[in-house]
Parts: C-alpha cells; sequence; structure tokens
C-alpha cells in the first residue's frame, strides 16, 4: 500500500507535509479533492478513525463564512461529512493514509517521524 495525502495544493499545510515527505523520502499520491472530490468512502473512514471533530476544520476560513444556521446544525458525524463533502475546503489537512492503513489529519513531523 501506497501512501496517499489529501489535500489542496495552495493549502500552506499541505505544501509543508509534502515537502517534509519528499526530504524524508516518502513517496506519495497526491489527492488533490477540491478538483478529484471527497471520496466518500474515504471520508467515511477519516471519521470512523479520527472522529468528525479531528476532520471537521472549525478555525478555517471556509467554516468562518458558513451560514450560522448550517453551522449550528453541524452535531454529529452525519451532518459533519456532509459539511465536508459540500465544502471539502472544511476538511482538516492534510488527511494521509499511510502505508500501513493508519490514518492522520494535520500535520505534526513528531507524529509523522515514527511511522
Amino acid at each position: 500500500m501506497t501512501i496517499t495525502l489529501y489535500g489542496i495544493p495552495n493549502c500552506d499545510t499541505v505544501k509543508r507535509a509534502r515537502a517534509w515527505l519528499q526530504e524524508h523520502g516518502r513517496d506519495a499520491v497526491f489527492h488533490d479533492f477540491k478538483k478529484a472530490g471527497v471520496p466518500a468512502d474515504r471520508l467515511d473512514a477519516w471519521v470512523a478513525a479520527a472522529g468528525w471533530e479531528r476532520v471537521l476544520n472549525r478555525q478555517g476560513t471556509t467554516w468562518r463564512q458558513l451560514d450560522d444556521a448550517l453551522k449550528a446544525s453541524v452535531v454529529d458525524a452525519t451532518r459533519a461529512k456532509q459539511v465536508m463533502r459540500d465544502q471539502p475546503s472544511t476538511i482538516k489537512r492534510p488527511v494521509v493514509e499511510w502505508a500501513d492503513g493508519a490514518i492522520t489529519v494535520g500535520f505534526d513531523p513528531a507524529d509523522w517521524v515514527k511511522r
């Protein structure tokens, strides 16, 4: 199994993560979920592995620009996944599926070095 990094190419955190992987000799497939979409089965796996609260980025610009009623409606995994499918930029980046099947959300070099 290969490493797959999900994100958007102009995200600074994704850029740092991709550079880190390259510097550490780790080949990764990049999936741009702005262009290629968010695979529903993968989103389900991310939420199952990390929890919807971790996968949903409530700190980002896209989340802050959402209608208050929509934000208030996100109270469970089902609703969070719908928002993330409709607004891929609300997904915390990057999401990485590692060769061993593990899933991480966000860029944490200290954690990544163990993988």
